[in-house]
């Protein structure tokens, strides 16, 4: 929004000048985004929180200044006829920003007709708290003063007439929105606000015809709407050039419910845009009479009976209490109590000193954003100046809590980014597709003979109350999705190798109830080459392998007894390029590639790894602590075994089974060649097993290494494997 200087110097007298004044303000939180030189003017490019509604307007932000540089505030008081008697005084009423000025006889008019001639209805008090009337006759619409018209064409608004135009002059110097009805179109000589009826249709001032619901507060006259309260006036009842009279409207309409009006119609106006931030209750009658007083002035007429301000409810807020004692506490200086209470009074705040160093504080009906104590002190802060605070660390007496998991935490960290990965935050909602997708029960653990499943059916989501869209209407029921979507962002610009990781919260509903299970996982996800092409090497692919490794190279750094593989794995994973680890018999991790069929729904050109691990289950285990142990110095005896199996035995099986006979020399079983083919056969492959003996106290003798080599081959073959001739 727009500020001009030399309006605020008319409420407030500021010596400094009009760029050092923008400087104050940005420092006390009215933040001046630029200054610019306009038609001779100077110009303020405002950016206000939306919090600070009081400020959206000249008499606000001149408040501020009074206060920052502790100078008076020139009270708004506007100069309205007395109602005409018999015999007048003619006194002369001085129009304000050098408007033509008339004498009481000129302006005044017959009173016969008071506020009780024409009722305000307020029919619903929690849409409208209050409504505030006044009846000018006689006028004369046309063209705007010169002054109002320049003022509204700087701040970016076109003139209309000079009825129109002194409630948006009005708007931009109090805050408050008002609107001027044609009195002669309002039927039934009464304003009711309530809810519209079902079928009723408004048009408004922008030419459009609106279907209203149960759900819009309006302004009706005696028979149909003319208004919709807080957004927009009717069509109907506008200002024209054949306007004799009007009534002035200034009330407070709740904030939800235009908030609600607004966004169901796609409106938004300079009403609405404050009305739903919180407008001041308090102001309704002084905004009514300022425009009455600019009509006056510029469009001649009188005024009809007196203010009509009908109360519905009081907007009575409690006062807060302040202690001295706090302040010093939080801002970290001795604030001297003269003056916590000239800043506070000079912001309109009612300051009551209390005993013991304490103040009772009366909230002003305009600072909505000002609930507790502490908002108080940041009232202080900010007024006081935050760059005349001393640069001094706080006191702290207590000591640094390390979490129980943060080593841990570190360790994964410090893997993850040496292993060439790079650290990633993605949103905690997702949609309710991507949350039922991929969801998975890890409640149930199964061991090497367990039944191959996660744990039974997919776990159920949580659905959000107020979710911001459709697309984050759930809390994610695991990472993979919005490393997923980093993953898209990356190749969609080109990069086509990414590796990413993050650990955060992923959540599940508990049973039946509508209580959620949040349990720490880290998801990480890898794409394109593992070596990158060079003048040594050529690219190498990143493969399942590749993340295999990854995933052991985590695990490592936990003491366990056995790692163990299988293929049980979610339905998100390729059938046959994924894998589930179980440490000592617990699930503790799912890696493998995304599955084709959501590869291609994601439209990724090339292959996707993604891993899981649930680290509430691998923190169980603690850190493997490091071990010195000594080289044998007995030499190693070697053997290799080759054996055909179906393709039904993995080596996972085969390490197993080895692992069975407990041989407590055999340092090392590893696959050193695997060969298919047809001289295998179908559904078969070939597979040279390399085995290393080797003890740490003695040179084994060769009886040994037969004996223990004929129990390795028989069972292998125990296994349906079938021994190659040497």
């Amino acid at each position: 929004m727009r500020i001009l200087p030399a309006w605020l110097r008319e409420f407030v007298n500021v010596a400094a000048n009009d760029r050092q004044l923008a400087e104050d303000l940005t420092s006390a939180g009215i933040a001046v985004e630029s200054v610019q030189e306009e038609n001779g003017a100077t110009i303020y490019e405002m950016d206000l929180t939306t919090n600070r509604v009081d400020a959206m307007n000249h008499y606000g932000v001149a408040r501020e200044a009074s206060a920052i540089y502790d100078v008076k505030l020139k009270k708004v008081s506007p100069m309205l006829p007395e109602r005409k008697t018999r015999q007048s005084n003619s006194a002369v009423w001085r129009a304000p920003i050098g408007m033509t000025s008339f004498t009481k006889d000129e302006l005044n008019a017959d009173d016969s007709t008071t506020a009780e001639a024409f009722p305000i209805v307020i029919e619903d008090a929690q849409g409208c708290a209050r409504y505030t009337a006044r009846i000018v006759r006689n006028v004369k619409i046309g063209p705007s003063p010169q002054p109002v018209a320049r003022r509204l064409e700087l701040l970016g608004s076109r003139p209309i007439n000079n009825a129109a135009d002194a409630t948006n002059y009005a708007l931009n110097e109090l805050g408050h929105p008002t609107h001027v009805f044609d009195l002669d179109l309002l039927e039934g000589g009464t304003i009711i606000v309530r809810r519209a009826r079902e079928g009723e249709v408004l048009k408004t001032l922008d030419g459009v015809d609106r279907k209203l619901s149960t759900d819009d507060l309006v302004i009706a006259d005696g028979r149909k709407p003319v208004a919709l309260a807080g957004v927009m006036g009717g069509f109907d009842s506008m200002i024209t050039e054949r306007t004799k009279n009007v009534l002035i409207e200034s009330a407070w309409f709740d904030p939800a419910t235009v908030r609600s009006m607004a966004k169901r119609h796609l409106m938004h106006t300079d009403a609405s845009h404050r009305f739903e931030r919180g407008a001041d209750w308090g102001i309704t009658p002084l905004a009514c009479d300022r425009v009455a007083e600019l009509i006056l002035a510029s469009a001649g007429g009188e005024l009809h009976g007196e203010q009509i301000d009908t109360v519905a409810r009081k907007a009575e807020r409690a006062s807060i209490a302040l202690h001295r004692s706090e302040v010093n506490r939080i801002l970290g200086i001795d604030f001297d109590e003269d003056e916590i209470q000239r800043i506070l009074g000079r912001l309109g705040f009612g300051v009551t000193r209390a005993p013991e160093g304490s103040f009772s504080i009366q909230i002003p009906t305009w600072r909505l954003d000002v609930e507790r104590e502490v908002d108080l002190l940041e009232e202080l802060a900010r007024v006081h100046g935050y760059n005349q605070f001393p640069n001094t660390l706080p006191a702290f007496t207590g000591a640094v809590v390390t979490l129980p998991d943060e080593p841990k935490n570190a360790k994964l960290r410090e893997t993850m980014l040496a292993l060439g990965y790079d650290e990633s935050i993605s949103i905690t909602f997702v949609s309710e597709q991507e949350a039922k997708a991929f969801a998975s029960s890890h409640s149930s653990n199964t061991g090497l003979s367990g039944a191959p499943s996660l744990g039974g059916a997919p776990a159920e989501p949580l659905a959000i109350a107020n979710p911001l869209s459709e697309e984050a209407g759930y809390l994610r029921t695991s990472l993979i999705p919005g490393l997923l979507n980093m993953v898209g962002y990356n190749l969609n610009r080109g990069n086509a190798n990414v590796r990413l990781f993050e650990a955060g919260e992923v959540f599940e509903k508990l049973g039946d109830r509508s209580i959620e299970d949040e349990r720490r996982h880290l998801g990480f996800v890898a794409t394109g080459d593992a070596i990158t092409k060079s003048v040594h090497s050529a690219a190498q692919p990143y493969t399942f392998f590749h993340m295999k490794g990854d995933v052991e190279e985590l695990l490592a750094a936990f003491e366990h007894q056995e790692l163990h593989f299988d293929d049980h794995t979610p339905p998100y994973f390729h059938p046959g390029r994924s894998a589930r680890a179980l440490m000592d018999g617990e699930t503790v991790a799912c890696f493998g590639q995304l599955h084709p069929d959501l590869a291609t729904e994601r439209k990724f050109r090339q292959e996707i790894y993604i891993a899981e691990l649930m680290l509430e289950r691998v923190y169980r285990h603690p850190l493997r602590e490091p071990r010195y142990q000594r080289i044998s110095k007995f030499p190693t005896v070697e053997r290799d075994f080759s054996f055909i199996f179906d393709e039904a035995v993995t080596f996972e099986r085969i390490r197993s089974a080895i692992e069975e006979l407990g041989l407590g020399e055999l340092q090392k079983f590893v696959p050193a060649e695997i060969f298919r083919g047809e001289k295998v056969g179908a559904g078969k492959y070939s597979v040279l097993l390399h085995a290393e003996f080797q003890s740490n106290e003695r040179t084994l003798r060769d009886d040994e290494v037969a004996q223990w080599s004929a129990q390795i081959v028989v069972k292998l073959q125990s296994l349906g494997g079938v021994l190659r001739a040497q």
